[in-house]
């Protein structure tokens, strides 16, 4: 099980501990490699990504962001993560609190889930628009 850790970042299944906004790349890829091989990715303005995929769910990560433009806070260390559903339902449950965001339908999710959401905390639906398809994370309102 994923749990969605509002502001602090994203527990990882087992004991696999957990990934924390402002942490480095080597103990993100460490923390993510004892469930699932570790890819190299790129994403514009970060100086690292990588990814993952896990029992039908694709994480992706980066960190070390800068904004050449200034419009953004420069940060050092994890940024944002995504989980995605390669198939919603997910396999693996993605839970915010004690509330399933992929295995029950959109409506029944959006119905459990405080209003607002946590700041930093984004939902996504799945084609179809009938589950959530994927979670964004960063360390503040997005």
């Amino acid at each position: 099980m994923f749990e969605v850790l509002p502001g602090v970042g994203l527990r990882l299944p087992g004991r696999a501990g957990a990934l924390r906004f402002g942490m480095g790349e080597r103990a993100a890829q460490w923390a993510v490699a004892t469930l699932a091989d570790v890819r190299e990715g790129w994403v514009c303005g970060a100086g690292w990504a990588f990814g993952a995929r896990y029992e039908g769910l694709a994480l992706e990560v980066h960190g070390d962001t800068w904004d050449r433009n200034g419009w953004y806070a420069d940060g050092a260390g994890l940024a944002t993560l995504t989980l995605t559903a390669e198939w919603p339902p997910a396999a693996c449950p993605v839970v915010l609190g004690d509330i399933d965001l992929f295995c029950h339908p959109a409506a029944e999710v959006r119905a459990a889930l405080p209003r607002p959401l946590p700041p930093g905390v984004r939902l996504h639906p799945a084609p179809g628009g009938r589950y959530f398809g994927a979670v964004h994370l960063a360390p503040g309102p997005v």
